[in-house]
């Protein structure tokens, strides 16, 4: 099968298609022939193994795992002998951060991992860009506890995880305050937000408005700049781990005052969280934002695009066209 893998840590350039082994079969696994896929921002990181730390997760001098990719939409081709929650002709999506191997024409999944059927309104293109941002977003609210009638501001409400936050707050009642550009700040407000702040024109931070909580989806603020914005109480996530790791360090630290404080969200990856994207698309709580599509062969340009900061959404891979 045609796969697109990397021997070594680098740049896009270090990502070429190739003929590699069709994945095996397991007992308890499920064969999707890949129909699309992506190019995130969790693929950049593995690709380049930065931060440097990371490679004590995917192999200190030389990737482990040669097939990246993450997301995944497709039809079941074959299933293990212990498989019954998944038949063959099924459609199917997922995410499979840690194993990887999306970023090819097969790949293998456990049945109880993180896949889920596809819901029937949307196409492969629309469902493999689904479950990164979303489970991010979806991790925000979940440790935010946000409720309905509360005010949330979003910086960065056009990538993957800001555009999912700012449509997944108005589904559960939230009055949302999106940042964002000048030339999305009308796509934005087709997402829902009730009211935009170009960063282009004015400096988000200096906004007279207050927040019960903020999500930083892009990791480009820090507390201390935003704390202002923040009501008695309020709370602030972001998606990075920020400058010296503050925001996995001050969730320490601000709970022993009263006051603001910071929380880090982290993400849960599981069939149950893929399941509940796929119910908030068919309740039209959600739909992912698809900025550009690339064929298979031109990956290594679509991990150049994201890597400009300057995606809308999701980047889809189409491994399979279309008819």
């Amino acid at each position: 099968m045609k796969a697109a893998v990397h021997s070594r840590y680098g740049p896009p350039e270090v990502v070429t298609v190739a003929e590699v082994e069709k994945p095996a079969v397991g007992a308890d696994d499920v064969l999707v022939k890949v129909h699309a896929t992506t190019v995130n921002r969790t693929d950049c990181a593995y690709r380049a193994a930065k931060p440097f730390f990371m490679r004590a997760l995917t192999g200190l001098t030389r990737p482990r795992r040669l097939v990246l990719g993450t997301e995944y939409a497709g039809v079941v081709e074959a299933i293990g002998g212990g498989v019954t929650s998944f038949g063959v002709g099924d459609r199917v999506f997922g995410y499979n951060e840690g194993e990887f191997g999306a970023h090819a024409e097969y790949l293998a999944v456990p049945q109880g991992g993180a896949i889920a059927a596809m819901p029937d309104a949307v196409t492969f293109e629309e469902a493999a860009p689904a479950t990164e941002g979303a489970h991010y977003a979806l991790a925000f609210l979940r440790v935010a506890r946000v409720r309905a009638g509360q005010a949330v501001l979003v910086h960065g409400a056009t990538g993957a995880i800001g555009s999912a936050a700012v449509q997944l707050l108005k589904h559960h009642g939230v009055t949302v305050t999106a940042v964002c550009d000048t030339a999305r700040v009308e796509l934005v407000k087709g997402l829902g937000a009730d009211r935009v702040v170009d960063y282009t024109a004015q400096d988000f931070t200096e906004d007279e408005q207050r927040y019960d909580a903020m999500f930083d989806a892009v990791g480009k603020s820090t507390f201390g700049r935003c704390r202002r914005l923040l009501k008695p109480g309020g709370l602030y996530l972001s998606s990075e781990l920020g400058p010296g790791w503050q925001n996995v360090l001050l969730p320490l630290v601000t709970p022993l005052f009263r006051g603001r404080k910071v929380k880090f969200p982290f993400p849960r990856q599981n069939q149950e969280i893929v399941r509940h994207i796929g119910e908030l698309i068919e309740a039209g709580g959600f739909r992912p934002v698809i900025d550009r599509r690339y064929p298979l062969e031109r990956i290594a340009d679509a991990y150049r695009y994201v890597e400009t900061g300057q995606k809308t959404g999701g980047v889809v891979i189409t491994v399979v066209p279309p008819n």
